[in-house]
Parts: structure tokens; C-alpha cells; sequence
């Protein structure tokens, strides 16, 4: 959430948006009464922490690869056939 000592140390971005895009702000404006502004910094704030779990997440995959722990084969086909993806 944003707060007036947030909003005061904040920095202008500008983004052009496809018309469908666009549209859809409107009607999330109209519908929730907050500025576009508003809306584009927690969409943009949502993105960004969904990326960096990920890409946490893909460092520490990598990190454990390098240390050489990796799945077995057991490990691997268990979890394949939870899926019904067993070998053919």
C-alpha cells in the first residue's frame, strides 16, 4: 500500500499500453475508483515480486546443481507418475 511519504519519493515512469490494455485499466479505474496511476504501480510491484521469487528460486536450483544435488531416478519417475507421466 502506498503512503504519502511513499507517493512523495516517487519516481515518474511512462509506459505506452496496447488499446485492449488500455481499455481494461479504464474499466479496473471506473470499477475500483483508484487512480490509473495507482493501479499501474501495483501491477508493476506484483510483477516485479513474482520475478524475483522466481528468479530466487532458479539461483538456488542452480546453486544445488553446482553442488551436486540433484533428483535421482527413483526421486524422478515417483514424481513423473504422480502426474501419470510414468515412462513409456
Amino acid at each position: 500500500m502506498y503512503t504519502k511519504d511513499t507517493l512523495m519519493r516517487s519516481q515518474t515512469v511512462s509506459a505506452r499500453l496496447g488499446p485492449e490494455t488500455a481499455k481494461k485499466l479504464e474499466l479496473l479505474v471506473k470499477a475500483t475508483a483508484r487512480s490509473r496511476s495507482y493501479l499501474v504501480a501495483e501491477a508493476i510491484e506484483t510483477y516485479l515480486e513474482d520475478q524475483a521469487w522466481q528468479i530466487e528460486a532458479i539461483e538456488e536450483g542452480i546453486k544445488e546443481a553446482d553442488n551436486g544435488k540433484f533428483a535421482t531416478d527413483r526421486e524422478v519417475r515417483k514424481t513423473l507418475g504422480k502426474w501419470g507421466l510414468n515412462e513409456g
